[in-house]
């Protein structure tokens, strides 16, 4: 059975389960995947799934999502498989589900930029109760294990020259800003965690991802990676307001999602950086790169600034250090060229 219809998606659930990693503690499992139309939770999903079959796994699937439409519309593929059960509520409200539930991944939250500045509240919420319901939920459940998908967020700003960011680094934030919403909700989330699992035993992973891109990502994300495939896939030049220097670590979907599943099956640490180290790119490069994926549409970099496209420094940003996650046997598969190019291609169809 396919998993996915997208030869792309297939293609990178296969890359997956390549890993060596000890699947098999997932057979017979109940699994919860919050925020499941989102594109991490999505491909977790598919990577459950695709455990059951490849290898007959007898994995039972929940996802949660607030909004039942939507996810029926991006889950089509996998709504009517008896192994896949769709739970639809707000995160921030009590759970009540029947039966084990053995492992939780937390997905769910409020990504998208533009929804920090129209609804903090709801980003906050979503972050803080969303994960205490959550956590209760493993508690009265006896779960065998709790991943939250966290954030590069949570590191705040840096000491000037910092490029890399370590799983030790904390940095500050303006805490009245309402901007905070979401860092500090994640922030707040990794500590709420940590409490559980000091308080009841629980096996605890936080993932920290860093910017990840691929197929699942909505083109009105309102991120530059789903900005400049718009563009590509609608054709047009994309076109940059600054002089694109800021640097950070761009990872493709598929290896991000490699890097959780290593953190939970093999990891010891509660806290795992999740960054491809030769994603490390300027917006400017990451622009460049996105125009010579369709070369036969001829787009170009365009600076609404002239002098912005003479000063340019590639040394200007950060990014996150995975080498935490490296030392347990990860690495990224998918270069960036190749996966801005699985990335059009799947969201242009």
């Amino acid at each position: 059975m396919a998993t996915s219809e997208s030869p792309i998606i297939a293609a990178d659930l296969d890359e997956i389960l390549s890993r060596d990693l000890p699947w098999d503690r997932f057979s017979g499992t109940s699994v919860l995947v919050t925020g499941a139309s989102g594109m991490l939770p999505s491909y977790t999903v598919y990577t459950l799934l695709a455990l059951n079959d490849r290898f007959d796994a007898g994995i039972t699937v929940y996802g949660l999502v607030r909004n039942a439409e939507k996810a029926k519309a991006v889950l089509s593929e996998i709504i009517g498989r008896p192994d896949f059960r769709l739970v639809t509520q707000d995160i921030a409200d009590p759970i009540t589900l029947d039966g084990p539930i053995d492992y939780v991944f937390h997905g769910a939250s409020a990504a998208r930029p533009s929804l920090h500045a129209a609804d903090p509240v709801g980003t906050i919420r979503a972050n803080l109760t969303g994960t205490f319901n959550m956590l209760d939920l493993c508690v009265r459940k006896q779960a065998r294990g709790f991943v939250f998908m966290s954030s590069a967020e949570v590191y705040g700003s840096q000491p000037e020259g910092t490029e890399l960011i370590s799983e030790e680094s904390f940095g500050g934030f303006d805490i009245l800003n309402p901007r905070a919403c979401y860092s500090e909700g994640k922030r707040a989330a990794e500590t709420i965690s940590a409490t559980y699992a000091a308080q009841y035993g629980l096996i605890c992973r936080i993932v920290r991802f860093g910017h990840i891109y691929g197929p699942g990502m909505a083109l009105d994300d309102g991120r530059v990676q789903a900005d400049f495939a718009a563009n590509v896939v609608a054709g047009r030049d994309i076109v940059l307001n600054s002089d694109g220097t800021a640097v950070r670590t761009y990872t493709y979907v598929a290896d991000a999602i490699a890097g959780m599943f290593t953190a939970l099956l093999v990891g010891t640490d509660m806290a795992y950086n999740v960054a491809d180290p030769a994603g490390f790119v300027a917006i400017r490069r990451l622009a460049e790169l996105f125009t010579q994926v369709r070369p036969e549409l001829g787009l170009k970099l365009v600076f609404t600034n002239e002098a912005d496209a003479r000063a340019y420094s590639p040394t200007k940003g950060q990014g996150l250090d995975s080498s935490r996650l490296a030392a347990l046997g990860w690495r990224a598969e998918v270069d960036l060229p190749t996966g801005l190019s699985r990335m059009v291609s799947a969201l242009g169809n």
